[in-house]
């Protein structure tokens, strides 16, 4: 058994939980934020003081957390490759984490719209997908630690 089986598991494992928690907390503040921002008048100073906000948050946490979360996640199956055959639980915890990649596109994109003083500017909107995050960490984390299936 070499280190990456063994002992340099856990510590991957321990990298992808941190990285995940980054990940997430992004994930939470990115849409209040955006529901923040569509409360500013377009082109206003507030406006841009959000716009500064929600580029640090995508460029400083979410986007590398989301691709350290990935790198670790993708290092613990590498290391121990019967994970995928360890039940359905885990192609359903990758679906969600698929759909929440896609999620922190979309957000990506919302605020480059911002940027040019255009996209969703509906603040119920945004509390609304402000809970997304939350469905799916609490789906995922049943998942890992109950292993239902």
């Amino acid at each position: 058994m070499n280190w990456l089986e063994g002992e340099g598991f856990v510590w991957i494992k321990s990298a992808h939980v941190i990285f995940v928690i980054f990940w997430m907390a992004g994930l939470f503040m990115l849409p209040r934020y955006l529901a923040y921002h569509s409360e500013a008048s377009a082109g206003s100073p507030e406006s841009g003081t959000w716009k500064a906000r929600e580029g640090r948050i995508l460029r400083v946490i979410l986007t590398p957390a989301m691709g350290l979360t990935w790198v670790f996640g993708l290092a613990m199956i590498a290391a121990r490759p019967e994970l995928l055959s360890s039940g359905g639980w885990l192609h359903v915890k990758l679906a969600l984490v698929l759909l929440l990649s896609g999620f922190h596109g979309f957000l990506a994109a919302q605020v480059r719209r911002f940027r040019s003083d255009t996209g969703i500017r509906n603040t119920r909107i945004w509390r609304m997908l402000n809970e997304i995050p939350s469905f799916a960490v609490i789906a995922i984390v049943v998942l890992v630690v109950v292993k239902p299936f």
